[in-house]
This record gives structure tokens, C-alpha cells and sequence, in this order.
């Protein structure tokens, strides 16, 4: 296999995780994640039609696993924007009767690929090398797609198959929650809320794991009768930020030798500059 092909897919993975963990998605997180995967695509495609595979497994690894990550998170982020650019700005009936349209569209797909799907939950893969090698691509006609045209050198007969199967499952999640915000109006009140006024954490996840541990030591929430993890999740979802193990950033925080606090101690000398200039 070309080598860096997976540590390429690892790397979008990553940046991918962060744009799925800012729900409800803006049409910039859309739109970022559509090109991060196509150009991923692109490198790949031309790295494989220049640098063929070592091995059969090599090739197989590739179509199942790794090309997987750029082209399913592909399918799930367009059919996202198609589903917010068609979604009815009015009417609740009309709303509900949309999003279970789109139910409709995923249940076909699973029905008609029943035994496909059952061969990937169980784990099999006595039938990889026919569904994830190029030389069985003539041996099925590809019906489940809008494409009529793929690259015999950078598709099998199976791995778009598999992308919309990965890209599907999440998609029925994002449905059922906005079917969720339509059946429950005070969720759905703070959800345009937050919508409308929507913050983005920009100094590092170090930096908040400071404030989080600050806020939490010094009692200023409830008069100190509230858990770290409240404290931690609220500031995620208020700023569309994932700590990740805030624990372990906050043991790194302690092992310092010099300033522990660095970030806390940035925003008294930035506030205190800017009120000594104003007293100027």
C-alpha cells in the first residue's frame, strides 16, 4: 500500500471528530467537511492510480477501512446540506412529514441491501476480496448509487456501498434528534437559541480545562455544590468544544514547573491592561 495512506485518514478523522461535535452543524462546518473529505479523495485517487498495492489484504484494508473515512463522512455531510436546503422553514406537519420522507429513503436502502449489511454487523470476511478488490467490479452492476460512471481503478463493487451504509447510521441519529426538537417545543425553543447565538472556544482545550478547574475550586457555581463533569460538559456545549480527557489535561496542568495557571493569569494581566489604559 502507498505509504501515509492511514495516517492521512487518521489526521481527517480527527479534524472531522471536531466538526461533528458542533451540533447543530452551521453551513460552514458543512460545507469544511465536504471539501476536507473530497480533497482527501483526490490525494488518494491519484496516489493510487500512481502506486499500486503490495497485497491483496493491503488493497482490501484500503477500500474497507481507510478510504472508508473521507468518502462515508463525504455522504453523511452532503446529505446534510441537502437536507437543511430543502427542510420546510414552516409549518410542523409539513416539517414532520419531510424528515420521514428522508426515514423512508434510509429503510430502502436497508431493505434492499439486507444481506450486505448482515455480512458487515456480523464481522464476516469470507467475501472481501469480491466486495473490496477492483477485480470484481464488472461482476456486479452498481444500482444503489446516482453515479453511472466510477473509476474501475478507485472503486469496488462494494465500498461506496459500505460509506453510505457508515454515513446512513448516522444519519437516522440527526433525523430522530430534529423529529426529537419538532415533538418537544421547549427543546426546540433552546435549541434556536443556541442556534442564534452560537460561541466558538478559540483559545485551546488547556485554556478552558483551567477555567473549568478554576470555576469548580473556587465555588462560584452553586455555591460550590456542583460536580466537575456539569461544569465541564456545560462549557463544551455552551462554547461547541470536546475536552476530550480533561482529567488528564488537568494532571498535565499540575505537572508545570513554572506558571500553572497560565491561561487564568493571561486573562487578569489582559483585563488589567485594559483598564489601565482606560484610567489613561
Amino acid at each position: 500500500m502507498p505509504m501515509g495512506l492511514k495516517l492521512q485518514a487518521t489526521q481527517l478523522s480527527e479534524r472531522l471528530k471536531v466538526i461533528s461535535a458542533r451540533v447543530p452543524y452551521t453551513s460552514k462546518d458543512i460545507n469544511t467537511a465536504i471539501i476536507l473529505c473530497r480533497n482527501q479523495l483526490t490525494n488518494f485517487q491519484s496516489r493510487i492510480l500512481n502506486e499500486d498495492f503490495d497485497s491483496i489484504t493491503s488493497e482490501i484494508e484500503f477500500f474497507k477501512e481507510i478510504k472508508q473515512i473521507p468518502m462515508n463522512n463525504l455522504i453523511y455531510f452532503s446529505e446534510i446540506r441537502s437536507l437543511e436546503l430543502h427542510y420546510p422553514r414552516a409549518n410542523k406537519e409539513r416539517q414532520e412529514g419531510y424528515l420521514r420522507r428522508r426515514m423512508d429513503k434510509i429503510n430502502s436502502f436497508y431493505i434492499h441491501n439486507l444481506d450486505f449489511i448482515e455480512y458487515i454487523n456480523t464481522g464476516k470476511t469470507h467475501l472481501d476480496e469480491q466486495y473490496f478488490t477492483r477485480r470484481h467490479l464488472d461482476e456486479h452492476i452498481i444500482t444503489h448509487t446516482k453515479f453511472y460512471y466510477l473509476h474501475p481503478d478507485f472503486n469496488t463493487s462494494h465500498d461506496l456501498q459500505l460509506a453510505k451504509l457508515k454515513a446512513y447510521q448516522r444519519l437516522i441519529n440527526y433525523l430522530y434528534s430534529k423529529l426529537n426538537l419538532l415533538e418537544n417545543p421547549l427543546e426546540l425553543a433552546l435549541h434556536k437559541k443556541r442556534s442564534l447565538h452560537e460561541l466558538q472556544w478559540t483559545a485551546t482545550k488547556i485554556a478552558l480545562t483551567e477555567l473549568v478547574y478554576a470555576l469548580y475550586h473556587s465555588g462560584s457555581i452553586n455555591n460550590g455544590n456542583v460536580d466537575i463533569k456539569e461544569i465541564a460538559e456545560a462549557l463544551s456545549q455552551l462554547f461547541n468544544i470536546d475536552l476530550g480527557d480533561y482529567y488528564r489535561t488537568y494532571s498535565e496542568i499540575r505537572l508545570r514547573k513554572k506558571s500553572r495557571a497560565k491561561f487564568l493569569e493571561k486573562l487578569t494581566y489582559s483585563l488589567s491592561t485594559k483598564m489601565d489604559s482606560e484610567d489613561k
